[in-house]
């Protein structure tokens, strides 16, 4: 055998079994991945002040409930977009929001009396699974995953508004 086709040989039996094997493993692991996109049913999203969490969103039954800057409930249908819903997806994944805890709050008793904040719970369900994580923006926890946590809240907020302006 020719140096050159040494070569070769040796570049095939290494190259090619490593590619089967990566196209097995990562083709099992996409299969098998908690939270696809094929298996989305819907993006809930319920905010206010935790004595009254009057404002709500289901992407599934599409209503969407909000106050107005003078305190009336407004009851409204909303449709998010599929690409809307997709980018939700995509940036919940992006963010890591499947790794969040669901209960990122803080102790009422501990704010000082007369401090008000809005608290989040915001819900993708999934065919086999639901991820919820309830949210207090003063919660004291890893930066990283306060900043998941309101990174997601805020852009499933931002998509409602500009599905809104729509």
């Amino acid at each position: 055998m020719s140096e050159k086709t040494k070569k070769i040989f040796l570049g095939l039996c290494v190259v090619v079994p490593f590619l089967i094997y990566c196209v097995y493993y990562y083709s099992g692991m996409v299969k098998n991945a908690p939270y696809r996109y094929s298996d989305f049913e819907s993006i809930e999203l319920t905010y206010g002040y935790p004595d009254s969490m009057l404002n709500y969103y289901n992407s599934k039954t599409h209503e969407y409930n909000y106050l107005t800057k003078e305190n009336k409930l407004i009851k409204d249908t909303l449709k998010l977009r599929d690409n809307d819903l997709l980018y939700l997806h995509r940036k919940a994944q992006e963010l890591g929001f499947w790794n969040l805890p669901d209960d990122m709050t803080v102790d009422l008793s501990k704010r000082a009396a007369g401090e008000r904040k809005p608290r989040y719970k915001l819900t993708y369900a999934y065919k086999e699974k639901t991820k919820t994580v309830t949210f207090d923006p003063d919660f004291q926890g890893p930066t990283k995953m306060v900043e998941a946590a309101r990174t997601t809240i805020d852009e499933v907020v931002r998509m409602l508004a500009t599905a809104k302006a729509r």
